[in-house]
C-alpha cells in the first residue's frame, strides 16, 4: 500500500485490511477516535509503537507523558506539526 492508498483509505468506514495494528492505530486517530487508537497502541511493544504512543499522547496535549514514550524509543520529540508526525510514522510504517 503507498501513503497516498493509506491517505485515501480514509474515506471508508474501516481501515484496510491487512495492514498493520500501528498503521490501524494511526489511521483510527486520524479519524478521530484517539482512544480506540490508544488502546491498540498500548498493547504493542516496540520502539516504533512507544513512538505512535508518544504521537498519541502529543497529540491529546499531554506533553509529558510524550516525552516519556520518546525517551523509551530513544528519540528526541518530533520537532514539526501533529500532521507532519502523522505523516512521517505513517510512511515508515508502511
Amino acid at each position: 500500500m503507498t501513503f497516498d492508498q493509506f491517505i485515501e483509505s480514509l474515506n471508508n468506514e474501516n481501515p484496510p485490511r491487512n495492514i498493520s495494528q500501528l498503521l490501524e492505530a494511526l489511521w483510527w486517530e486520524k479519524k478521530g477516535y484517539w482512544t480506540k487508537a490508544h488502546e491498540i497502541t498500548q498493547e504493542i511493544h516496540t520502539k516504533e509503537a512507544a513512538l505512535v504512543h508518544a504521537y498519541l499522547h502529543r497529540r491529546e496535549g499531554d506533553l509529558s507523558n510524550a516525552n516519556y514514550w520518546y525517551r523509551t524509543a530513544g528519540e528526541s520529540p518530533f520537532k514539526g506539526t501533529m500532521d507532519e508526525e502523522w505523516d512521517f510514522l505513517s510512511k515508515s510504517l508502511l
